[in-house]
């Protein structure tokens, strides 16, 4: 008889879509703990530019995989796929249910399926690659070059997303296939979890709202000294530079633009990186949406639990 595959529930979505309080509230259902697939948040000393959630709104429920890594080191997709599989299994170990959540599509991806392009790498090539998107014009430059071999990923990705955009070539000149067409082929071979993917479905002009109310929250919790601080040692946090929010509050700062300028930019853009956010995972057809508006946390959650209740150990 086949071995039965662990339940892994996962609450995803684009940025301000409340994917934490539901997690947290799944788990409260389930006795869960929450493993962050979350690009950014893995990094140490960026807390606020990354959202982390405070003890408030983690509300007594455990979180993993987060403030793991210093921002001077290169985590892939690869390396987070390793960790987060066995921090999951150590959730498991313990009879608690393992609830992944975040927006990085390509570290959900990462966990529930094979993802065999990203076991390869060359630390040199990328060096290059990244140094070249140190400027807009190498940037732009950057992406063209992308765009020549891997269109759909020019379009999923934006180019002042230097890391991705980088890794996206780097997999194409390594294996001689797209990162499109890795991820095409990966989707056909089997996972080690039976995964449930959620995600809170809001309509385009709420969702911008929240972000919004998001970008304000942030500046209250100390967004412009958390960029300031950084910007001190600015060669030694590459990965801070590429966190929404750094760019433009560090020009500010600067004296490059006004505050107000830099906080409308800041907004913008991340309304832009929640729309690439919404592409990734409308084109999964994994994914369950589930209408938010007039629906809180708790009630999204009663309704996950509902799907996977005679699954749960």
């Amino acid at each position: 008889m086949p071995m039965v595959k662990p339940l892994l529930p996962v609450v995803a979505g684009p940025t301000a879509s409340g994917k934490t309080a539901c997690a947290v509230s799944l788990c409260r259902l389930a006795g869960g703990e929450v493993v962050s697939a979350d690009s950014m948040q893995v990094y140490r000393g960026m807390e606020v530019l990354s959202a982390v959630p405070d003890e408030h709104e983690r509300g007594g429920i455990p979180h993993h995989m987060m403030g793991m890594v210093d921002p001077a080191e290169r985590y892939t997709a690869d390396v987070y796929r390793a960790d987060a599989k066995a921090c999951i299994a150590e959730i498991e170990e313990r009879g608690k249910l393992p609830v992944l959540c975040g927006g990085t599509g390509l570290y959900i991806n990462a966990v529930t399926r094979p993802m065999s392009f990203s076991q390869q790498s060359d630390e040199a090539m990328h060096a290059e690659l990244m140094a070249m998107g140190e400027t807009p014009e190498g940037r732009h430059k950057l992406h063209d070059m992308l765009k020549a071999v891997d269109p759909d990923s020019a379009a999923r990705l934006h180019e002042n997303d230097v890391r991705r955009v980088s890794r996206a070539i780097e997999i194409y000149r390594l294996t001689g296939l797209t990162q499109t067409e890795q991820i095409r082929r990966d989707k056909e071979r089997p996972g080690d979890y039976r995964e449930v993917i959620f995600a809170p479905d809001w309509p385009r002009d709420e969702l911008y709202s929240r972000i919004n109310r998001r970008v304000d929250e942030m500046l209250e919790r100390g967004l412009v000294d958390e960029v300031r601080r950084l910007m001190a040692d600015e060669n030694s946090h590459p990965t801070a530079v590429q966190a929404i929010g750094y760019k433009e509050i560090a020009a500010a700062l600067r004296g490059e633009v006004s505050m107000e300028k830099a906080i409308y930019w800041m907004k913008q853009a991340t309304r832009n990186f929640a729309k690439r956010q919404l592409t990734w995972f409308k084109h999964d057809e994994r994914v369950i949406w589930l209408p938010a508006v007039g629906r809180s946390a708790e009630f999204l959650a009663e309704e996950m639990y509902e799907r996977i209740r005679d699954e749960v150990k």
